[in-house]
């Protein structure tokens, strides 16, 4: 199945490099793009792109709030694309709040095109891109350094088996389904069931919003 996606960026030769790296591959159709939030709001709308590629700082919308309105759509939207965000280390900050938002993960700009191929492919699954290690540590950072949220997130896990938050807590230390199945003497499969229960108990998306709110929780402890 073809997986169609928007850029976003507010330089033209960007999306023009990434149009064309990603239009080479048979499984991948770049339907669109967009200069800034506002425009990728209604290219997004008539193109009904599988994942958006979408830059943090942009003019008049920037990817933040084009990234919320995306994924939290009016009452009856049916479609409700997964949202990637492009970033340099300069711009980090917005990215905790993206992936809170919902997004499913967010790339380095300077990426070999390896990466970005594999991550559209990854988000397009309905998984999150947060392997790299780079990653992991950013995410600490910006759960460290964030206020805590009124409402309590340690009463979310309340519902979770011992075995269920176990594997909460690997997730947000990185690991892979590989991973995890290793270190707690399971079946890959058994594994992929725990994280469909503890996406559906909580209500979370996916993976990058579990490890969000196993930061918050106190679950995990940033640089632990």
């Amino acid at each position: 199945m073809t997986i169609r996606v928007l850029i976003v960026d507010d330089q033209a030769m960007v999306r023009a490099g990434f149009a064309a790296l990603l239009n080479a591959q048979a499984d991948i159709d770049v339907v669109g793009d967009a200069a800034n939030g506002r425009q990728a709001l209604e290219v997004s709308g008539h193109t009904h792109p599988d994942v958006v590629l979408m830059d943090v700082r942009m003019p008049e919308m920037d990817g933040l709030e084009a990234a919320r309105r995306l994924l939290d759509p009016p009452p009856g939207t049916v479609h409700r694309p997964r949202v990637l965000m492009l970033t340099t280390f300069d711009v980090d900050d917005y990215v905790y709040e993206a992936l809170r938002a919902g997004a499913s993960g967010f790339l380095l700009k300077d990426a070999p095109p390896a990466d970005l191929i594999t991550a559209v492919r990854v988000v397009a699954a309905g998984d999150a891109l947060l392997a790299p290690s780079v990653t992991r540590r950013l995410i600490a950072d910006f759960a460290r350094n964030r206020p805590t949220p009124r409402r309590d997130p340690r009463l979310r896990l309340n519902g979770l088996t011992p075995r269920e938050t176990e594997v909460l807590e690997l997730i947000a230390r990185g690991l892979s389904n590989q991973e995890i199945a290793a270190h707690l003497v399971l079946a890959e499969q058994t594994v992929k069931t725990h994280i469909g229960r503890i996406l559906a108990k909580l209500d979370l998306r996916d993976r990058a919003q579990a490890v969000v709110l196993a930061y918050e929780s106190g679950l995990v402890q940033p640089g632990g």
